[in-house]
């Protein structure tokens, strides 16, 4: 198997340092910010981790919402595609994490084979779009209320990804 390709959209920072950890964990994983990202940077990995924090109320990352777009140009078939979404589920519990739902949206029927689901049990939240058939799309990290959590969910979920690509 080859590299990963992590793909991030951050504006103050915890998303690029979520995805720089996960890198670290990884091991065998590129960064990239879709801020200077193409279709063809997405084009080069068999399998992509697309990591988004939420915004206002549901809402994109900004540097996610210019680029949502291009996922358009990407041919999925055969791709093994995760999520990382950062959100605040205190402030924005109806729309946790909502963001990794709206770009699983629009890929979901794209012919991507998706990995990475997470459990939703150890967090508070009402409602979001990153939640398919009970779980979470991927990782998913509150570092406004629960950052001591954080590197402990990253070394569960690395070990788990790892399990299911078989690294």
């Amino acid at each position: 198997m080859g590299k990963i390709g992590i793909f991030y959209g951050s504006t103050e920072g915890n998303t690029e340092e979520v995805a720089e950890k996960v890198q670290k964990a990884l091991g065998n994983a590129d960064v990239h910010n879709v801020d200077s990202a193409s279709a063809d940077d997405l084009a080069e990995y068999d399998t992509l981790i697309l990591a988004a924090s939420t915004w206002e109320i549901g809402e994109l990352q900004e540097d996610w919402e210019s680029f949502i777009d291009v996922l358009d140009d990407v041919d999925f078939k055969g791709k093994k595609v995760s999520y990382i979404g950062v959100g605040d589920a205190d402030g924005y519990p109806d729309t946790f994490v909502d963001a990794i739902g709206i770009i699983h949206e629009k890929i979901a029927d794209s012919g991507a084979e998706f990995f990475g689901a997470w459990p939703t049990e150890e967090y508070t939240f009402d409602e979001s779009k990153g939640v398919v058939n009970g779980k979470f799309l991927g990782l998913v990290i509150d570092e406004d209320n629960e950052s001591n959590k954080t590197d402990g969910r990253i070394a569960a979920w690395v070990k788990q990804i790892k399990g299911e690509l078989g690294l």
